[in-house]
């Protein structure tokens, strides 16, 4: 009995650990998996329908996504971004898209990670961008310069463009810090925490408990051993 508590309580441990280092990873990286139902344009390359894998890229200061194919395996593109704020964080992973000029695939505005207010705002080609910025009448962020290699893309300057075609600083023309949410009245009911709450430290806790537990039980029953010899 005691080695079987034993036992459990390292698996528990163990079990906990290596999830919550998973949840851990992909909360650094944003790694998710996107389906799109017909094909569309992220930052300048066209994507057919189908699966991909998103995932954040070790930028410093600097935005950059990867986008690989649906096993992982395959980098299709790297794209850069600029912080997108939201009022609201929804559990689910939320994509918005422009408007396009007719004829032209649906254009990725933004992508939003699950419980996250700050999303990632695509920026375009400067071509491209003029022809979003003219079609949807708003600002679209865009590359200064035309790049050729990723490491070209990471300093790359960046700039807005009007609707009538003008370059614009950034900062000038687009929201860059976050949207304070609209204070609520408190209420009187009980917190309560959300849905999505991990029961992984529940686990681990149990886990060393238990491991506790049977560990102090082994070594009352040897010392009784001794008493009686």
């Amino acid at each position: 009995m005691i080695k079987k508590a034993l036992w459990v309580g390292i698996a528990l441990t163990v079990f906990g650990l290596v999830s919550a280092a998973n949840v851990r990873a992909d909360e650094w990286n944003k790694e998710t998996k996107i389906t799109f139902s017909k094909p569309v344009d992220i930052a300048g390359h066209v994507f057919a329908a189908g699966t991909y894998l998103f995932k954040m890229a070790d930028a410093n200061d600097r935005h950059l996504v990867r986008i690989f194919s649906a096993d992982g395996k395959t980098v299709i593109a790297t794209v850069m971004t600029i912080p997108d704020y939201r009022l609201t964080a929804t559990d689910q992973t939320v994509i918005k898209f422009r408007e396009v000029p007719a004829g032209s695939p649906d254009a990725v505005r933004a992508w939003f990670y699950p419980g996250r207010r700050i999303g990632e705002e695509f920026i375009y080609p400067k071509s491209r961008a003029i022809e979003l910025a003219q079609a949807s009448k708003v600002v679209v962020p865009a590359l200064a310069v035309d790049v050729a290699d990723e490491k070209a893309l990471a300093t790359a300057p960046i700039v807005a463009i009007t609707p009538d075609k003008k370059e614009v600083p950034v900062a000038a023309a687009i929201q860059t810090t976050p949207v304070e949410p609209v204070a609520t009245v408190a209420s009187s009911e009980p917190a309560q925490l959300p849905k999505t709450a991990s029961m992984l430290p529940l686990l681990v806790l149990f886990g060393v408990a238990l491991l506790g537990l049977a560990m102090g039980l082994t070594a009352f029953t040897r010392r009784k051993t001794v008493s009686i010899l």
